[in-house]
């Protein structure tokens, strides 16, 4: 873990600085690709996974290094051919995988988090799960185990599998000739992630585009039909915690409305997005049926309140970053508090994007959490060796955030509902 640690703290300021140079071309061109609250949504939650990972929130049923150690057949010598064999075994798992994802209604929470933005940029592709908390795809993996490919070499070609998905969430790359036959490329993924109805559950392949093909999954990205981005039930929510369990609470919820016994068993494991007729009818949802005149989600926004959301963003980001190189010099124990303490931050911050006067809550809640982390730890977790005063910087940080807080939701809030008032 120390080591993906140290990966991650090499990858998240190239992410940012790919970001950033998106952005800046996007300008140039003329074409609009970020909004600043979706593009700070997406980056939480780049932020919320990370956490995830880091703090080995996973149940594993059965373990790669269980399969390789039990049922392997051969053993291949170490050699290129073998990090070559191996990529592409993760990416035939991969596109499985992503299939099941977005064809098994439950399975779909598990994936929902990454096609929730209403926009189509890098940003978004750091929209990552937190709700696949069970490895359930490991039976996937049973070709690679077959083979002996020993489980260092897949935990090495991994991550560069997975951040080899990053740079084709674009809308400022156009068709790549050639390699539109062999590889993923923006324009197959703008395909998968738009809602219309022609490219609905298309181009589920993460690096080599021949699996679509193969299995019959390719639809290419047509002039006439401009994607639309975004998911056909709206989360309209900024915060990636709502975002993450959204879907399985609506199947929950509906399961339990239902008359029918078998309905509420079958619910479960039917089409994504399937639900008991009777439950359809009473309780319906609204779903894009016209993309092209949908309304993206919109919260009402001061030039302030964006600004000390980005500010907020920054500061969580760096404070991640402090975890990523101490990763090495911090107990377990102070993992965990360290995850929760930015999980709490984030959802506060992302709460009172949305509006939502639970960011008051949870944010004195995150006031007390950082005062125990300081006396537990004596300081901000060492931060004080670097600079002096590092953690009464901190500390004033959460004080200063608490009334913010109160000054958006409870001042700045009633002046726009009273200029609103007044205006009607």
């Amino acid at each position: 873990m120390e080591t993906y640690a140290t990966a991650l703290s090499y990858a998240i300021p190239g992410f940012i600085l790919l970001i950033l140079i998106e952005y800046l071309v996007s300008r140039w061109k003329g074409i609009p690709v970020n909004e600043a609250m979706d593009t700070i949504s997406s980056l939480s939650s780049g932020i919320t996974d990370t956490l995830r990972s880091l703090t080995g929130l996973a149940v594993i049923i059965i373990s790669y290094d269980w399969m390789v150690d039990h049922i392997a057949m051969i053993e291949i010598k170490s050699s290129g051919w073998l990090y070559i064999l191996t990529f592409i075994g993760l990416d035939f798992a991969g596109y499985w995988s992503h299939r099941f994802n977005h064809t098994i209604n439950l399975f779909w929470n598990r994936h929902i988090i990454h096609h929730s933005s209403e926009e189509f940029n890098l940003a978004c592709a750091l929209r990552q799960s937190i709700s696949a908390i069970v490895s359930i795809y490991f039976f996937l993996y049973i070709p690679l185990a077959l083979l002996g490919i020993p489980a260092k070499v897949v935990a090495l070609v991994a991550p560069i599998h997975l951040f080899a998905q990053f740079w084709y969430h674009t809308r400022l790359v156009n068709k790549m000739g050639i390699l539109e036959h062999i590889i993923v490329t923006p324009s197959h993924h703008r395909v998968h992630h738009a809602i219309n109805d022609e490219y609905l559950d298309k181009n589920y392949s993460q690096i080599f585009i021949f699996w679509d093909k193969w299995f019959g999954t390719f639809q290419e990205e047509l002039p006439n039909k401009p994607p639309v981005y975004g998911v056909k039930k709206p989360v309209n929510t900024w915060n990636p915690f709502y975002i993450n369990f959204m879907h399985a609470w609506g199947i929950l919820k509906d399961a339990w409305r239902t008359k029918k016994w078998w309905d509420k068993v079958r619910i479960w494991y039917m089409p994504t997005g399937w639900r008991p007729d009777d439950v359809k009818e009473k309780y319906p949802i609204a779903i894009i049926t016209d993309p092209y005149n949908r309304t993206k989600y919109k919260t009402e926004s001061s030039l302030l309140l964006k600004l000390w959301s980005w500010f907020q963003l920054t500061v969580t980001l760096a404070l991640l970053y402090y975890m990523l190189v101490s990763f090495g010099d911090l107990k377990f124990s102070q993992i965990i508090y360290y995850a929760i303490f930015l999980g709490i931050t984030i959802f506060a911050y992302t709460s009172l994007m949305d509006r939502h006067i639970i960011s008051i809550y949870a944010e004195i809640l995150k006031i007390g959490f950082g005062v125990f982390l300081v006396i537990e730890n004596n300081g901000w977790f060492g931060m004080d060796s670097i600079f002096n005063g590092a953690t009464y910087l901190v500390l004033a940080y959460m004080i200063i955030s608490l009334l913010f807080s109160f000054y958006f939701q409870l001042i700045e809030r009633k002046y726009i509902e009273s200029s609103s008032q007044k205006l009607a």
